[in-house]
């Protein structure tokens, strides 16, 4: 069985919302990051990444998501990530792994797409 990443774009509101599900590693982490930066170059700058479908993630995934947080921010923009406590069948595995390595943090970090998006919800905490 060989499993990749799946990511799907939206907007709510003023926000582009891309979802990702499967994998990131080595491989697949490319197709994320080549989203991401779609969506800056069409101008969008307040992303928020949906990972709850994320079922593994490597340091190249965690690569990733620190590029994409320093090229919103040099666009002035607003990052925030979907890390659910339970997500992807059995928690979140990024908040896991974000939270080993000590760069979770560094994240606005939200339930669900509508906590992220709307203006006056708070980040969970880290």
């Amino acid at each position: 069985m060989v499993v990749t990443v799946k990511v799907t774009g939206g907007e709510r509101g003023d926000w582009a919302v891309l979802q990702v599900s499967g994998e990131l590693d080595l491989v697949t982490s490319p197709v994320m990051r080549q989203h991401i930066h779609d969506v800056v170059a069409e101008g969008r700058h307040s992303l928020v990444l949906d990972l709850s479908e994320v079922m593994f993630c490597d340091s190249s995934g965690v690569g990733v998501l620190i590029a994409a947080r320093r090229l919103i921010r040099s666009c002035q923009g607003s990052l925030r990530l979907i890390l659910p406590a339970q997500g992807a069948a059995d928690g979140s595995h990024v908040n896991r792994v974000l939270g080993a390595l000590g760069v979770r943090r560094l994240f606005e970090v939200y339930p669900d797409v509508a906590a992220a998006v709307a203006d006056d919800a708070g980040p969970l905490s880290a």
